[in-house]
C-alpha cells in the first residue's frame, strides 16, 4: 500500500463564517416579542398530528436539548412552551444573499456550504488586509450593523480547522487556531466534534478506543485506512491539523438526500409511510437551506435480508417542498412488488438540479 508523505500547506488564510441559529434569529429580529423565548423553526406538532421536523431553534430552545432534525413532536415534549414557526424560506434566502454580498466586499473566493455558512479564502483579498482575524471581525460587525444578526467565525490556515473554530465559542464567537497550536487544540477535542465524522464512524472509532484527538494520534495510518478507506486517510491527517483542500468558489452540489437505518425492523406499511414522510421533511429542509430544487426523486430501501433496491421518478417540474417529496416517495414505495418484506433502511434523495 502506498503511504503518502505528510504535507501541510500553511500558506492560506481561511475564515469559516457560521450564522448563529440563523432561521430562528431572523424570526426573532423581525418580531422582537420572541426575544428570550424558545423559538423552534418547524411545524407545530399540535396542528399536524405530531408530524414535522425541527429545522433549527433559538439558543433558549437548545437548553432543553432541542436540535435540528429532531421531530417536532419530541421538541414539544421537551419544551411545551416553545414557539413553533413553520418558516419562511424565501425570506431566509433573501437574507442569505445579503450576507453573501457582505462576504464579496472582502473576497470572491467563497465556498458556500449552505444558506447560513461559508468558507472564505482571504489570503489575497480585495482590501489588501493582511490579518484574517481583522477581516473576520469586520464581517461580523457588518452583519450585525446592517442585518442585526450575529455570526460566529473561525480563522485558521485550512478549512477543517476554521470550521471547528467557528463552532467553538457560539454564539458571536471568534476563534483562531494558529499552526503551532493546531495539534494541541485537536488533542483535547471529542472525536464526535471532528467535522466530517458521522455517528457511525464515531461508533467504530469508540470501538477502537478513540474518543479524543489525542487517541486518534495513536492509531497508525495503515490501521485507519484499512478500517475506513479514504476517510481513514483524511482522519490521520486531520488529527495532525492537515487539510489541504482549497476553497472552491464554484462548488456544485448534485444531489441532496437523507437516509436512516432502523434498529427496530419496520414491517408495517403504515410505519414505513410515516418514516418516508419524516425523511421527506428532512430532505426538504436541506434543499431549502442549500437553495436547491430538483426534478428527480430516488427512493432507497434496504430489506432485513440486506438486499437493497433503488427506484427513481422524473418529474416535469422541480420540487423542494416536503409534501410533494413525501407524495412522490410514497408513490414509489406503493409501486413496489415486494412490500411485504421487512425494512431496515429507508432513504430519499432529490437530484436533477
Amino acid at each position: 500500500m502506498l503511504i503518502f508523505p505528510l504535507m501541510n500547506d500553511l500558506s492560506r488564510k481561511i475564515i469559516h463564517i457560521d450564522m448563529d441559529a440563523f432561521f430562528a434569529a431572523v424570526e426573532i429580529r423581525d418580531n422582537p416579542k420572541l426575544k428570550g423565548k424558545p423559538v423552534v423553526i418547524g411545524s407545530d406538532p399540535r396542528k399536524t398530528g405530531g408530524r414535522g421536523v425541527v429545522s433549527t431553534c433559538s439558543y433558549e430552545a437548545r437548553v432543553f436539548g432541542i436540535h435540528s432534525a429532531m421531530s417536532s413532536k419530541e421538541a414539544y415534549e421537551r419544551c411545551p412552551q416553545a414557539v413553533f414557526i413553520s418558516g419562511n424560506y424565501e425570506k431566509y434566502t433573501a437574507v442569505g444573499q445579503q450576507i453573501r454580498a457582505i462576504f464579496k466586499r472582502y473576497t470572491d473566493n467563497i465556498e458556500p456550504m449552505s444558506i447560513d455558512e461559508a468558507y472564505l479564502d482571504v489570503t489575497e483579498n480585495k482590501l489588501g488586509i493582511k490579518s484574517a482575524v481583522k477581516i473576520a471581525r469586520l464581517i461580523q460587525q457588518d452583519i450585525w450593523q446592517e442585518l442585526h444578526l450575529t455570526a460566529s467565525a473561525g480563522v485558521s490556515y485550512n478549512k477543517f480547522l476554521a470550521k471547528i473554530a467557528s463552532d467553538y465559542q457560539k454564539p458571536r464567537g471568534l476563534t483562531i487556531i494558529l499552526p503551532d497550536e493546531a495539534e494541541d487544540f485537536l488533542k483535547q477535542m471529542d472525536i464526535a466534534k471532528f467535522h466530517g465524522v458521522g455517528k457511525k464512524t464515531v461508533e467504530k472509532l469508540h470501538q477502537m478506543g478513540v474518543f479524543t484527538g489525542a487517541d486518534l494520534l495513536n492509531i497508525s495510518e495503515i490501521s485507519l485506512i484499512d478500517r475506513f478507506g479514504r476517510l481513514g486517510f483524511d482522519l490521520y491527517r486531520k488529527a495532525r491539523g492537515i487539510d489541504n483542500s482549497p476553497v472552491k468558489s464554484n462548488r456544485i452540489r448534485k444531489s441532496i438526500g437523507k437516509e436512516k437505518t432502523y434498529s427496530k425492523i419496520l414491517n408495517l406499511e403504515e410505519d414505513i409511510k410515516k418514516e418516508l414522510t419524516l425523511l421527506s421533511e428532512r430532505v426538504a429542509l436541506s434543499l431549502q437551506k442549500h437553495e436547491k430544487s430538483g426534478k428527480i426523486i430516488i427512493l432507497k430501501i434496504r430489506y432485513a435480508d440486506f438486499s437493497t433496491m433503488t427506484k427513481r421518478k422524473s418529474l416535469s417540474q422541480k420540487i423542494q417542498d416536503a409534501e410533494t417529496i413525501s407524495q412522490m416517495a410514497i408513490q414509489l414505495y406503493e409501486s413496489l412488488t415486494d412490500k411485504d418484506k421487512d425494512v431496515r433502511l429507508l432513504g430519499i434523495t432529490v437530484t436533477g438540479f
